[in-house]
């Protein structure tokens, strides 16, 4: 009889150890996981020169802005939206629109609206537009759950493509709006690559900033909980559809705001960059990172990115198959993600 517990003094032991393995093996996947992506987007970066190294981290930036703010949604309040290049597509054309040149624009097509506003006034209104637009269609989508909000917001993204295509007095339609400014304060324009760089990765920061304020909040620990189980936290008197409304509309400004840092800096956009194969590949990038990860989230643009451009690069790969061979290189990534790492490369939670 005195030997049980001393078994189970030992298989505990040895479920300890097995534990502490578990937990080692699993800091130790994403310390290696952040230290490859990192090491191959900087030694990438630094193989092709500071130009193209200046160019792919600002890129890296505007996606991050947006991965984050998609990671609020999908990570730290369970609603998975495939709607959200539709508000990074509103404030890019918000930008355009405000900011074109409009004697460009009356050489080639019938005129646009004339306004040639300033680049810091019009990011605001960026930001603005995007949260108006979410405001209206947040009340509707706040009476679906699960499989059907991501079916409508699905629908979201068709329109708002549907709308850059076809308002052809306001849009251009197909082609597109040319010569957007660059920000400019006084008689210093942001014409620079490492000036508008700076400038992305300074509101990636703020961005950041605000993330973490939010997650850290107790109104963050509602969006856990409401990610856990929106019912239950009902019970206890939290009116749940007003904070999924809120992080909705807060998700969308951090769009917009990315939306208009992409418009000024590539200074032309045309519906093309705002089709629904954008937002899979921005869902795909917060699955990649990590949900409920800021800095997941970071590390998933700066993957896609990397994936992105590197693809160029590959020996014996014909040009005319670069798109399709990302596209079949990312999902083999997130197949196996899926199977074997279902949380993302720093993720807390399984999607």
């Amino acid at each position: 009889m005195a030997t049980y517990p001393r078994g189970n003094s030992r298989l505990r032991a040895l479920a300890a150890r097995l534990s502490g393995s578990w937990r080692m093996s699993r800091s130790n996947f994403e310390l290696w996981a952040n230290l490859l992506v990192i090491v191959a987007a900087a030694g990438f970066m630094l193989w092709r020169g500071p130009g193209f190294a200046i160019s792919v981290g600002t890129f890296v930036a505007i996606w991050a802005i947006l991965a984050v703010s998609l990671n609020l949604l999908v990570g730290y309040t369970g609603l998975l939206s495939v709607g959200h290049v539709g508000f990074f597509g509103i404030g890019a054309y918000t930008m355009a629109i405000l900011t074109s040149n409009p004697a460009y624009e009356q050489l080639r097509t019938e005129a646009l609206p004339i306004f040639a506003w300033p680049f810091f006034a019009v990011l605001p209104i960026c930001m603005a537009v995007a949260g108006l637009v979410a405001i209206a269609i947040g009340v509707v989508f706040n009476r679906f759950r699960d499989d059907i909000f991501v079916l409508v917001s699905f629908g979201f993204a068709v329109i708002a493509f549907n709308v850059f295509l076809n308002w052809e007095g306001l849009t251009r339609g197909a082609f597109g709006i040319h010569q957007i400014a660059r920000p400019a304060i006084g008689p210093w324009v942001f014409d620079g690559e490492v000036e508008f760089l700076l400038l992305v990765v300074f509101f990636l920061g703020l961005v950041v900033l605000a993330c973490w304020f939010i997650v850290t909040s107790s109104f963050g620990r509602v969006l856990a909980a409401i990610r856990e189980d929106e019912e239950a936290i009902a019970v206890f008197g939290y009116r749940v559809v007003h904070y999924k409304l809120a992080v909705w509309v807060i998700s969308a400004m951090m769009a917009g705001l990315a939306g208009g840092l992409f418009a000024s800096y590539t200074t032309f956009i045309d519906p093309n960059s705002f089709i629904l194969l954008e937002s899979i590949l921005l869902v795909s990038i917060v699955i990649l990172g990590g949900l409920s990860s800021i800095w997941g989230s970071i590390l998933g643009a700066m993957a896609f990115v990397l994936l992105e451009e590197g693809m160029r690069f590959v020996p014996f790969l014909p040009t005319e198959f670069i798109g399709q061979a990302r596209q079949v290189v990312l999902g083999l990534l997130l197949v196996a993600l899926m199977l074997f790492r279902p949380q993302g490369l720093v993720g807390r939670y399984k999607l």
